[in-house]
């Protein structure tokens, strides 16, 4: 059933007369009726560069063929929905007639003033082009294929058609002026009148491919020539960029296009009042947040102005004020907030030409702004310092373009995406936050008028350029310069175990990395890390810390964020703990700054190895007593392998073992993410692995002997002194992390019942990778031992210590608080 017999029993049952049209419309909607954010116009294409197009005519030409036919599609569309909005104006003008008129015949003349007419020049618009298409394509079908690109090179004009459709654009003219008038018939009459808001908000089509009944409103239908006005200028311009200069439309589509943007600048100033549009839940479209961003869009990154509204998000590029013209924004894309769907994720992985030039670019802006600070007087000097400054200034521009790793994915539910990128998961998050309280409960129907919409973002913009530290800075006093580490210690109040991790943010010149994270902790309530950041920092005045839940196939969340003010008065050379409010969470971390010059940027250092290194060198390059890959391969184990059946003997596979090797050689942060992945025996073999690949073994081979005969004490509590005696000679990295394994291997044994691994049976699986006997000429005096007499000493000497129940503390990182410190500061 149609909107128009529908309208025609609801009146008749409410007893009002309607007298029958003899021309009543045709019944459209067996045809499928689409909104315009499903319009086959890619209205993201005409935002050409300003270079010339390198294709060829036979491409060029390619192109304006899929362009014409997307233009069809589009006017097909915008046919259906002006037959949508002209299906209640029937019902309508035939109840005017009666005695109880829903509304009165001058009411249905201004809600649908020059809606008829309109409909009238598309359909004469839309059935040339159709046939044009159509004789276009028969005419291929019949030569070869020579001869047909031939045809469509030269024969298929169309310029006289849009010229056509340009000298009807004062129907829209009378439409723009009659339109405030129009909404307010509307607003009024839906709210007086129970009879036309039945009529007013329950327009519905059927979806003749998947039976779905869409809803529309009245005044939605009646913004869909303002969105249309804007639409052709934005496919004259798409189609004359794909029309080549030679051809015999050019001349027309110029002239049309011409004439398209002359109507658009003469109605801009009298449309604003469009701006304030009332949105369908009650609320009136406003700007809530604006920022540049960096588009991704077939791997091209553009720098945009966004701007995020009540109803929807902006995209537009700004065309700077050249003489005698101002400043001006050009429509990009946008996408309605209802529905829209948020991802965000982190690639870090570059290429390495990529990098290289994102070096040469920091190196770059580092040699300018040394010579910036060194140069200051003088007219000379003056003018040369203007240039540098605004070369710097382009230079972290396209710094700002190219370096941001964290993309976040916005999906619509008409299919349409698009992708987003920032340098800092602190914005990102600040934007996700923003949009994603405004998706909620959103119902919007009501599509913007893009022609006003996008130039009045010149007046309504709160963020004038984008944020780059060249401009924005003054006064270097009490700015950061030198090295300011962060050591991240652990976590509090999580309401639920969890794999978290922290990310840590500083601001200043981007000459060197200002953005690193601590590896993901095991899932726990209270996670520790004891884990240290450090950046070389040019004019910073600010940290940003936020704590990110690692989720397991799903999007990371983040728990909390918060920004502190980085004062060199405040800051020593010396660790000083503090304690940040992140939500509910609490993070407690050190910091420490040393004042020096910096040195120019040098490329971004490959991680050293950490498998078939002395111990000593691992703990030093990571700023630990107990290696990283100790520390998490225990508490993994400890999370979900306690009870596993033969822990630490049944062995894990190599494939897996080795991959989780060459992580750790090369990324901590992306081993320890494989790592909570990975089965637990696997985790099993990478610790033992890692043992048995030492160069010097963990307990020291000088003292293989002297444990040796250790083990001939017949008293055990003696021989246990005398063997804890021995330990202390051992250097301290060594001494700790053999402390550090040997509790974790008594909380192993603890749960022997279920996982049936005694102290006796750890002892076998790990005395030949922590103790081995000097190799012969190594200052070797002592009587040879047979191998099996070697595994035995061995096996017994790691026994013997994992029977002691006054073991030592370990001690896994780095002293961060000294004892000048007052103790620890709440921000």
């Amino acid at each position: 059933m149609d909107v128009y017999q529908e309208a025609v029993d609801y009146l008749e049952t409410h007893h009002v007369p309607v007298e029958a049209e003899a021309d009543a419309l045709e019944d459209v909607f067996h045809e499928e009726v689409v909104s315009c954010f499903l319009s086959p116009l890619n209205t993201e294409s005409v935002d050409f560069p300003d270079t010339p197009t390198l294709l060829s005519t036979e491409e060029l030409l390619e192109k304006r063929l899929v362009v014409l036919k997307g233009i069809l599609g589009s006017e097909e569309v915008y046919l259906r929905e002006l037959d949508a909005l002209l299906m209640p104006m029937k019902a309508l003008r035939a109840s005017a007639r009666t005695s109880q008129p829903v509304l009165s015949s001058q009411e249905v003349q201004t809600v649908f003033y020059q809606v008829p007419e309109l409909r009238d020049v598309h359909q004469s618009f839309c059935s040339g082009l159709k046939d044009r298409l159509n004789a276009q394509s028969q005419t291929e079908l019949g030569t070869d294929e020579e001869a047909g690109l031939k045809c469509r090179n030269f024969d298929l004009e169309v310029g006289d058609l849009f010229l056509k459709l340009v000298n009807h654009l004062s129907l829209y003219g009378g439409f723009i002026e009659n339109y405030e008038k129009a909404v307010e018939v509307v607003r009024k009459c839906t709210q007086s009148d129970p009879r036309f808001r039945t009529l007013a908000e329950s327009l519905m089509s059927n979806n003749g491919v998947e039976k779905v009944r869409t809803k529309y409103t009245l005044e939605a239908l009646l913004y869909k020539p303002l969105d249309r006005v804007t639409k052709t200028t934005l496919a004259l311009r798409d189609l004359l960029k794909t029309t080549p200069v030679e051809h015999r439309d050019n001349a027309a589509l110029q002239e049309a296009l011409r004439l398209s943007r002359s109507f658009l600048s003469g109605v801009n100033e009298s449309s604003q009042s469009k701006c304030g549009v009332t949105l369908s839940h009650g609320m009136r479209r406003q700007l809530m947040r604006d920022g540049f961003v960096v588009d991704v869009n077939e791997g091209v990154r553009s720098l945009r102005h966004l701007f995020l509204y009540t109803d929807l998000l902006l995209c537009t590029r700004c065309k700077h004020a050249v003489k005698g013209k101002q400043e001006q924004y050009r429509f990009c894309w946008y996408l309605p907030l209802a529905g829209l769907r948020l991802r965000w994720t982190a690639d870090k992985k570059r290429s390495s030409d990529i990098n290289i030039r994102l070096h040469d670019l920091r190196t770059k802006m580092f040699i300018l702004q040394q010579q910036l600070q060194q140069h200051t007087r003088g007219p000379r000097l003056m003018a040369m310092n203007a240039r540098s400054r605004k070369k710097l200034e382009h230079l972290e521009l396209m710094l700002y373009t190219y370096a941001p790793v964290y993309q976040l994915e916005l999906h619509s539910p008409s299919g349409k995406s698009h992708t987003l990128c920032f340098s800092s998961l602190y914005e990102l998050e600040e934007w996700r936050e923003a949009i994603h309280k405004l998706t909620t409960n959103n119902i919007e129907t009501v599509p913007p008028d893009l022609l006003t919409l996008t130039s009045s973002c010149v007046k309504l913009r709160m963020t004038q350029q984008p944020p780059l530290h060249s401009i924005s800075a003054g006064e270097n006093r009490g700015l950061l310069c030198g090295t300011f580490s962060v050591a991240i210690h652990s976590a509090l109040g999580l309401q639920q175990p969890a794999s978290v991790y922290v990310c840590v943010e500083v601001d200043g010149y981007d000459f060197f990395d200002d953005e690193t994270q601590s590896h993901p902790s095991v899932n726990s309530l209270n996670p520790h890390w004891d884990q240290e950041l450090t950046f070389h920092v040019d004019g910073a005045h600010n940290m940003k810390v936020l704590c990110v839940s690692q989720n397991e196939g799903q999007n990371d969340t983040v728990l909390g964020k918060t920004t502190v003010k980085l004062e060199s008065k405040q800051l020593t050379n010396r660790w000083r703990r503090q304690t940040l409010q992140l939500g509910q969470v609490e993070v407690i971390l050190s910091l420490k700054y040393i004042h020096h010059y910096l040195q120019p940027p040098s490329p971004a250092a490959q991680q050293p190895p950490v498998f078939c290194v002395p111990i000593e060198r691992v703990a030093l390059q990571e700023r630990v007593v107990v290696p990283h890959v100790v520390r998490c391969c225990v508490e993994e184990v400890e999370g979900r392998g306690m009870d596993e059946v033969g822990i630490y003997r049944i062995p894990g596979t190599a494939t897996d073992i080795n991959m989780l090797r060459a992580a750790f050689n090369s990324n901590l942060r992306e081993a320890v993410t494989r790592l909570r992945g990975a089965e637990v025996n696997a985790v099993c073999g990478l610790l033992k692995l890692y043992f048995r690949e030492l160069p010097e073994p963990l307990i020291p081979s000088e003292m293989f002997q002297t444990l040796a005969k250790a083990l001939d004490i017949q008293d055990l509590n003696a021989r246990l002194v005398s063997m804890l005696s021995l330990l202390k000679s051992c250097p301290e990295v060594k001494r700790h992390t053999f402390l550090f394994l040997l509790r974790h291997l008594q909380r192993v044994a603890q749960r022997e019942e279920l996982n049936k691994m005694s102290l006796l049976n750890l002892a076998t699986v790990f005395g030949p990778s922590l103790l081995r006997p000097p190799a012969a000429g190594q200052g070797h005096h002592g009587p040879k031992v047979d191998i099996s007499q070697e595994v035995v000493i061995q096996v017994q000497v790691v026994f013997s210590y994992l029977q002691c129940e006054n073991l030592p503390g370990a001690q896994t990182s780095l002293p961060f608080l000294s004892e000048a410190d007052e103790g620890p500061t709440y921000m």
